[in-house]
């Protein structure tokens, strides 16, 4: 039996102060702290020219360490998040930044990366990930199907690893097994047409490293550009005409369709362990890839909630006329639309730590605390920002010094008292 097989579906034990104590280094920038082999990787990926590609929000080489980042803090294998680091080094589907020759130059990032990286960064650009991520997965449930399998597989799970009582015929396991069957599924390469077999925890890596890619790279800009109005994120528009780079930065509406991707995730993850406690005594079946850990993001309550399209429109909003329009609306109606964006999508920080100054300027300091906390960890699980205005490293550095005045009671009274505020104890 593999030994990650205990680990699948573990919740996050985190509490604030571990989940610093696990950013740190990359808020330093201590490459090496976190793993040896890092500084010399980044600086290969700069060498061949990702710090000059352009990415959605920035460069390539931003957007690579980024995923990375938030593949580590997510405690995924090295595996995982190498691929991450490498992921689209070959172009796929999706991109075209191929800084690496598929053909030629396999050998060269197996080198840098090891055997098992290498080979999930090239199944990753060969795939067609639109269709086998989305087509074939996400648009195959319905909200309330992935609420209901949740909550069935929850009790299946228990089921199966306390009692040994396993039911095949449960409407989620067979669901799962049509999508995506234990031995795998084939798939066309997207160069070649040739068939290449991808195992079902490939694939469920690939399902999570979606999640992890599109969140830091997601914003207003492509909402306008697919004309995504409903926050389905379906790609169905083009809107090219209006879209001018970076747009107003308005955050994107993609936590629906991410949300349903963790579900699908935790949903795959579920059906794997009942797999593996069926067949505890018998050998290996096949090249199912069983050494591949799958880890549970975090993320929208370590992914069994799903954030109803509709309900991330308004709690956008809310937040955006919170943001831009408080000088004009005055303080206490910012705070009624800050609580209600809240109310509305609980899953991301940036809400929680503007209403925290809010608290702050009000002298409330004991709910300016409570909320700088729940923010501020909501930030570090995702490790990247929601209001890509500033970076992810600015947003923690702003709420930790939040965090700071809200213990010590006090919040500057002058525009020159807010200017000096940066020091973190």
């Amino acid at each position: 039996m593999p030994s990650s097989l205990s680990l699948l579906s573990a919740p996050h034990k985190h509490n604030l102060q571990t989940l610093l104590d696990s950013a740190r280094p990359f808020i330093r920038g201590e490459l090496e702290t976190i793993d040896p082999k890092l500084p010399s990787l980044v600086a290969v990926l700069r060498s061949v020219g990702a710090g000059e590609c352009w990415h959605k929000h920035g460069s390539f080489l931003d957007h690579l360490l980024d995923t990375y980042r938030i593949l580590k803090l997510w405690d995924c294998p090295d595996s995982i998040a190498l691929c991450g680091l490498f992921h689209s080094a070959y172009s796929n589907s999706y991109v075209n930044l191929a800084i690496f020759d598929p053909s030629t130059g396999r050998d060269a990032v197996r080198g840098y990366v090891g055997e098992a990286a290498e080979r999930l960064i090239h199944l990753f650009c060969i795939v067609p990930r639109q269709t086998l991520i989305h087509d074939d997965l996400l648009f195959h449930y319905s909200d309330s199907e992935l609420v209901e399998h949740l909550k069935i597989s929850k009790v299946s799970l228990k089921n199966a690893k306390e009692n040994g009582l396993f039911d095949h015929k449960e409407g989620w396991r067979k669901k799962i097994q049509s999508l995506l069957p234990a031995e795998g599924i084939k798939i066309k390469h997207i160069k070649t047409g040739e068939d290449v077999l991808v195992s079902r925890r490939v694939i469920a890596a690939f399902v999570m490293m979606t999640v992890a890619d599109f969140s830091d790279q997601l914003f207003g800009f492509q909402d306008v550009m697919f004309e995504n109005s409903d926050g389905l994120l379906k790609f169905s528009g083009n809107n090219v005409a209006a879209t001018l780079w970076p747009g107003d930065g308005k955050p994107g509406l993609w936590m629906n369709s991410m949300s349903r991707l963790g579900a699908i995730y935790t949903l795959i993850v579920r059906e794997e362990e009942i797999f593996m406690e069926e067949r505890k005594s018998e050998d290996g079946f096949g090249e199912r890839d069983e050494e591949i850990e799958l880890v549970i993001p975090p993320v929208f309550e370590n992914c069994t909630r799903v954030l109803d399209a509709g309900e991330q429109i308004v709690a956008r909003d809310l937040y955006w006329e919170a943001v831009c329009e408080g000088s004009k609306i005055g303080l206490d109606r910012v705070e009624e639309l800050l609580k209600s964006s809240i109310e509305k999508n609980p899953f991301v920080g940036e809400p929680h730590v503007v209403l925290a100054q809010l608290y702050l300027i009000k002298g409330r300091f004991e709910e300016a605390e409570r909320e700088i906390e729940k923010g501020l960890m909501l930030l570090l699980e995702w490790g990247s920002p929601w209001d890509k205005r500033m970076s992810w490293e600015g947003w923690i550095a702003w709420a930790r010094v939040l965090l700071m005045k809200s213990k010590e009671k006090s919040w500057p009274q002058t525009g020159w008292g807010i200017l000096n505020l940066g020091l973190v104890k």
